[in-house]
């Protein structure tokens, strides 16, 4: 390094200023287009409840724990949302889903390059979606579980997206402080959760529109992501205050 390299690393190190040490990504969206297959599955099943699911429906669904999607589902068509209904639609919905990973998931694009240059970069590095443990598992045969450390998934904590604790899992998992990680989303609960949390936030929308946050950086895509643009993205991040608390619903990562 040179004198004027190590005067600024120093001169960073005695502000506080964090540094980088983790990137958090997101999946269905970002990651993979799989908020399309999604589309599929959600619609198919709305046409099996006897429903039609308007725009707004949907985009209030996108980013979601599938809970909380189907309530909206349930709600937005008058369906009484005794246990077994919604355990049909659950399991419905999840082999659905399921049946199409196994075929194809498409790649959003520059996100497996923007994988590769995070890894290559000897950052430590988490999966974190609201998606269950059981499609999660299906993806990661199609993204490669070389790219990441440890993976959280919206059926192991107490809360999901937009709540903090799927990132707050992570860093934990990972061993670092929030304030250290850079997340990857597209969505505005994915965005929530990780801006709750700490984290800096690198939004790269796909099917809804993100708000603005003082965490946030926005890009329209991954294609040419460098190192310096992640690590630039805690530069932006105002004060946050991590939300704490229980975060787990078991220890599988």
């Amino acid at each position: 390094m040179s004198a004027a390299g190590s005067r600024r690393a120093g001169q960073a190190q005695r502000s506080g200023e964090p540094r980088l040490r983790a990137v958090l990504w997101d999946m269905d969206g970002t990651i993979l287009d799989s908020e399309r297959l999604w589309d599929v599955a959600v619609y198919e099943l709305a046409a099996r409840l006897g429903g039609t699911l308007t725009p707004q429906t949907r985009q209030a669904m996108i980013g979601a724990t599938a809970p909380a999607a189907l309530a909206t589902m349930f709600a937005a068509f008058n369906l009484d949302p005794t246990p077994q209904a919604f355990d049909d639609a659950r399991d419905w919905l999840d082999n659905r889903v399921v049946a199409m990973f196994a075929e194809e998931v498409p790649w959003r694009p520059g996100a497996k390059d923007a994988l590769g240059l995070v890894r290559d970069a000897g950052l430590r590095t988490a999966l974190v979606t609201n998606t269950k443990r059981r499609l999660t598992e299906c993806a990661l045969d199609i993204i490669g579980r070389d790219f990441f450390d440890v993976s959280v998934c919206g059926d192991e904590v107490l809360r999901g997206k937009p709540d903090p604790q799927p990132y707050l899992r992570a860093a934990a998992l990972l061993g670092v402080d929030p304030a250290e990680c850079v997340a990857i989303e597209d969505s505005p609960t994915g965005a929530a959760s990780a801006e709750a949390a700490g984290c800096a936030v690198i939004v790269v929308p796909c099917e809804v529109a993100v708000p603005p946050g003082p965490a946030r950086v926005f890009r329209s895509g991954l294609e040419g992501l460098r190192l310096a643009d992640v690590r630039d993205a805690l530069a932006v991040r105002g004060p946050v205050r991590p939300q704490v608390g229980p975060v787990c619903e078991n220890e599988r990562s």
